[in-house]
């Protein structure tokens, strides 16, 4: 049974048993026996101390989430992070090696390794705030928890125990308003009739009568009448009840566990896998290209002579060494686009905020990736595809004869008075049957409905609210006096035949005679009986019917079976049906007037109700459903025209739930829907293989009397099979599912905060078409996120060819790592952010969802990358050479800051400067700043390589702003779509350029970095190399076009093992 949270459960040497004593199939005399307690008398107090020894507390286990220093830890369990880790450490080392030369390089050597510490420590404090709120659904999981029970022992009432003092055998009274505070057997009734809201954990969309009769050992959680399950509410009567499970093992105990569960195995989103197995990839390459480089250059820190043909005298340079280990490091810095984290989480960000525009609250950011890749949306019934506000639909009335009915149809999905009007109403006066079926529907009503902002709020049930909605769309009669209501008031009929006929007693409903009544007071003093009820019932107990004019005359054979046939015909739609009847002879109560009369007594006794509801004139019937959203039909059209499944997981009853779907397109008129829709039981008891074979049927499904461990089931199934599944949900028993999907998305206005802790994103209008709206969002957002990253990544390989060639060539460092993280961090920033807000394509909700295992680059991508990279790679080692080698280049005279020309030769061997005979070089200026080696000619390769490094820095810069123009489109020419179709990446280019600017003229800045200002010449030489990047693209895309012409078209989804 149940443990708390404490550890009072294991005093003694007692372990915890799990009792499967199933109550529910057991008689009260049996389920006493079981737990050794009468009911009259309750536990005795030493008897609760050693059950409490054995059960522990009634409360939910308090599970030990992982410690800071661990979650901390797993933010360093990705391959990107460890390679940047890595790098910094080597860096920093590095740094302090030389340290002791200070200067200039000493300091930008140590701003290096502190940048990239930084951008992990802030990677490691997001990630573990966003690990910090996966156990909040768990904590609102108990404030739903009752905190007090009445409690009978030893044969005294405690009125307000603390409910996490009960053990199994406690004897509880519940009454109207309380929240049952364990899992309860009833053992018999105080009032007459018992109803219980377990909509939360049931998804049932009504209260529940509860007896204490008892029920098939293998019944479903909605079927076992004679329980009530902790954390639901009484919503009428009251009862004495027996405390079967407590704590972990009530039904929301064991839901406490599944979300546990479901949240420790909580998968990376899709983008994450990808850049998973990119940064895997990206290791690779990176450890192939050290190797490559330090295999090419070993020769300059490691040498060795031949002797009898065996290498010898080996010579070993650590300064030259660990040069080489710098350029690993900044070859480790180019590879890794360190911005893209800062990247994705904008773009998200302001993802999130699109979609609030929506009414789609996204909590977790990385599910706005997700969204877009969604091929199945498992959608709860009540609430999110239905209105879960009962409605009227139609209205049956007798007519003038005995032999005709006459049928109306009522507009309106919404407790809205105004919402809707009743088709072919009279337009003249309401007829007498029409005018007492609208004053039962008042009267023979406990309901109310209030405005609150803009939404319609009920208290009572669903169905009387609804007939009170109906009642105003009615009208009122002709000739009444209106004086009596106020014209503003929402339920102003409602309270005219209020005031018409004042009640003055209440047959309570029941479920043997399926009815509920109320004897009236007429404004002229007499009394009637008002009733209404399920339709067989009354006929059964009805002896005249009304007609049209008022007249009433016998209920025959042929009138019966009449209103029989149309009551079929709305039962078979689905629709839930109540008639209305009435009675003004009524014998003994002809002058009820309250407690003090005679016939009070027979009130007393709710077993009298029916001989009293005898002898009934019928007067009409409607049917009622709860209505689906107008708007959903459409959404269900656009999932299927976007390659989206939709699942309908409810806990409502089958023939219900079937006819919403068909209403909405889920299933089409033609098809045959007895394989494809099920209830949870039938489902489970299938094989593995049979049920993953169902579930891969083309088209809706419908599983109806769901539980909770049924919806975990087919979200498993469906992950299993490869499928990324939105599951939606409102109820406590939602929220394992909720848990466990891809995207798990909670109801704003009728979800309970658990499900809302446990999803990813809320509905703020609890609406089915929000959900498709949103995944055409995550779509479009996805392939600007695409797009950035491809843009981000074919800068790094640049980065890359640029470090390879500069070792493989020999010629001196044209970037340091610094610098490169600058470009990756601050510049390529601001055109990859605004890649996010390209326009979504106009057929985006036309294709299929991309397939969770779709490469974020194909091959022809990563070769067009590749080939800008190497242009890169060639355009900022050119740019470093010429500048050395040429006084002017394609008529761009380069000689104003009288720098020492040098061949290539000399370039690529610097290293031996120091044996070069009559070797000297002139000073040069830049900026403000001059530059002399009249000590040390050979320093011109380190010192005065600061121009030829800025110029290199302001190719790459220059490079990746027009290859962000390239990013706009995959495979579209700049001509079709031209840079101002994205304003924002014309602002974001000039934002990045302005910044370069910043660190080139601020001496300060261009200090830490290393670089100088250049002259307008060498500006036009840096435009001049860095323009025909688009040129090159604008070729490639074209053989992209024209080898691949119908590119998205071809992808399609598939299942893993397809």
């Amino acid at each position: 049974m149940g443990k708390g949270g404490h550890d009072e459960g294991k005093k003694g040497g007692f372990e915890t048993p799990i009792s499967n004593f199933p109550a529910w199939a057991r008689s009260v005399q049996e389920c006493e026996a079981e737990f050794k307690v009468s009911a009259k008398y309750g536990l005795r107090s030493d008897e609760v101390l050693a059950r409490r020894e054995i059960y522990g507390l009634n409360e939910l286990e308090k599970h030990s989430g992982p410690s800071i220093w661990h979650l901390v830890l797993e933010q360093f369990n990705d391959t990107l992070v460890r390679i940047l880790l890595v790098a910094a450490v080597v860096s920093f080392v590095l740094a302090w090696l030389d340290g002791d030369e200070g200067g200039e390089m000493g300091i930008t050597a140590f701003v290096e390794p502190l940048v990239i510490f930084l951008i992990l420590i802030v990677n490691a404090i997001v990630g573990v705030w966003q690990e910090n709120n996966a156990e909040k659904a768990l904590e609102a999981l108990k404030e739903i928890q009752s905190e007090h029970a009445t409690v009978r022992r030893a044969g005294e009432i405690i009125p307000n125990l603390p409910a996490k003092e009960l053990v199994p055998g406690d004897i509880v009274e519940l009454k109207v308003g309380d929240k049952v505070p364990a899992d309860l057997r009833i053992l018999h009734l105080i009032s007459s009739t018992v109803r219980v809201e377990q909509a939360s954990l049931t998804g049932e969309n009504a209260a529940v009568n509860k007896t204490n009769h008892v029920v098939s050992e293998d019944i479903d959680i909605q079927g076992k009448e004679c329980m009530v399950f902790a954390g639901t509410t009484v919503v009428n009567g009251s009862c004495v009840c027996l405390v079967t499970q407590i704590g972990m093992n009530t039904e929301i105990g064991k839901i406490h566990s599944q979300i546990h569960e479901a949240s420790q195995s909580e998968d990376d989103t899709p983008l994450k896998k990808k850049l998973n197995e990119f940064g895997e990839v990206l290791t690779a390459i990176i450890g192939v290209i050290c190797a490559v480089v330090w295999l090419i250059n070993v020769k300059y820190f490691l040498t060795w002579e031949y002797v009898d043909g065996w290498p010898s005298n080996f010579k070993f340079s650590f300064e030259k060494c660990t040069y080489y280990f710098e350029i690993a490091v900044a070859l480790a810095v180019a590879a890794i686009p360190e911005g893209l984290p800062a990247v994705i989480t904008t773009c998200l960000a302001l993802g999130t905020r699109k979609m609030a525009q929506k009414n789609a609250l996204v909590r977790k950011l990385p599910s706005v990736e997700t969204l877009g890749c969604t091929t199945v949306i498992c959608s709860d019934k009540t609430g999110t595809l239905t209105t879960n506000q009962m409605s009227v639909i139609r209205l049956v009335a007798m007519g003038r004869w005995t032999d005709t009915l006459r049928t109306f149809k009522v507009d309106g999905t919404t407790y809205n008075p105004r919402d809707g009007k009743i088709h072919e109403w009279p337009s003249s006066d309401m007829d007498a049957n029409l005018q007492i079926i609208a004053k039962i529907a008042a009267v023979c009503n406990d309901s109310s409905i209030s405005q609150s902002g803009r939404h319609f709020v009920t208290s009572g049930m669903p169905t009387e609210a609804a007939l009170k909605v109906l009642v105003e769309k009615m009208g009122l009669p002709g000739d009444c006096d209106t004086s009596l209501v106020d014209s503003d008031d929402i339920l102003k009929c409602c309270k005219w035949w209020n005031g018409m006929a004042q009640r003055v007693a209440t047959l309570e409903f029941d479920r043997f005679r399926k009815s509920m009544g109320v004897i009236v007071k007429s404004k002229s003093g007499t009394n009637c009986l008002l009733v209404k009820g399920a339709v067989e019932n009354l006929l059964e107990r009805s002896s005249y019917i009304q007609l049209l004019d008022g007249s009433v005359v016998l209920l025959d054979d042929r009138s019966k079976n009449l209103i029989l046939d149309a009551l079929h015909d709305m039962s078979t739609n689905a629709l839930r049906c109540l008639g209305f009847a009435y009675k003004d002879d009524l014998a003994e109560f002809a002058t009820y007037d309250g407690e003090d009369h005679p016939a009070h007594k027979l009130l007393l006794d709710p077993s009298n109700y029916s001989s009293i509801e005898t002898g009934l004139i019928f007067v009409g019937l409607v049917g009622l459903r709860d209505p689906p959203r107008k708007e959903v039909h459409k959404a269900i059209e656009d999932c299927r025209t976007a390659g989206i499944r939709v699942m309908v997981i409810t806990g409502d009853n089958k023939e219900t739930a079937e006819a919403i779907c068909l209403d909405i397109g889920v299933f089409t008129l033609d098809e045959d829907i007895h394989s494809k829709s099920f209830t949870g039981k039938d489902f489970m008891s299938r094989s593995s293989n049979e049920k993953k074979s169902l579930l891969r049927q083309n088209g809706g499904l419908l599983f109806s009397r769901a539980e909770p461990r049924h919806k975990q089931e087919i979200v498993r199934l469906l992950k299993e099979d490869g499928e990324v599944v939105a599951m939606t949900g409102d109820g406590v028993n939602d929220a394992p599912a909720l848990k466990m999907a891809d995207i798990g998305i909670a109801m704003g206005i009728a979800g309970t905060e658990v499900a809302k802790e446990a999803s990813d994103m809320v509905l703020a209008d609890d609406n089915f078409s929000t959900i498709v709206a949103a995944v055409g969002e995550g779509r479009s957002i996805y392939n600007n996120m695409k797009a950035f990253i491809r843009y981000m990544i074919s800068s790094n390989i640049g980065e890359v060819a640029s470090i390879f060639l500069t070792a493989a060539l020999g010629i001196p460092e044209g970037l340091i790592p610094v610098q490169l993280l600058w470009v990756n961090l601050v510049t390529d920033g601001p055109p990859a952010t605004a890649l996010g807000f390209n326009p979504p394509d106009k057929d985006i909700m036309k294709k299929p969802p991309r397939r969770s295992d779709d490469s974020l680059i194909t091959a022809w991508i990563l070769f067009r990358y590749m080939v800008i990279g190497l242009y890169v790679g060639i355009a900022t080692v050119g740019i470093f050479i010429i500048w050395y080698t040429h006084g002017s280049f394609a008529g761009i005279d380069l000689s104003g800051d009288g720098h020492t020309l040098v061949t290539y030769s000399q370039l690529s061997n610097w290293g031996d400067c120091s044996s070069w005979e009559g070797f000297k070089v002139t000073p040069f200026t830049a900026g403000a700043r001059s530059f002399t080696f009249d000590d040390n000619p050979c320093d011109y390769f380190q010192t005065g390589k600061v121009k030829a490094m800025t110029l290199s820095l302001s190719v790459l810069v220059a490079i990746e702003m027009f290859n962000s123009l390239n990013a706009l489109s995959e495979d579209g020419s700049l001509l079709s779509m031209p840079p101002w179709a994205n304003p924002w990446l014309l602002l974001a280019m000039s934002i990045s350029f302005g910044l370069h600017f910043l660190i080139l003229y601020v001496p300060f800045l261009a200090q830490v970095f290393g670089i100088v200002p250049l002259s307008f010449n060498e500006w036009l030489l840096v435009l001049a190399v860095a323009f025909p990047v688009i040129l090159i693209d604008e070729v490639l895309k074209f053989v992209g076009r024209c080898t691949n012409p119908s590119g998205a078209k071809k992808r399609l989804p598939k299942h893993k093992d397809e």
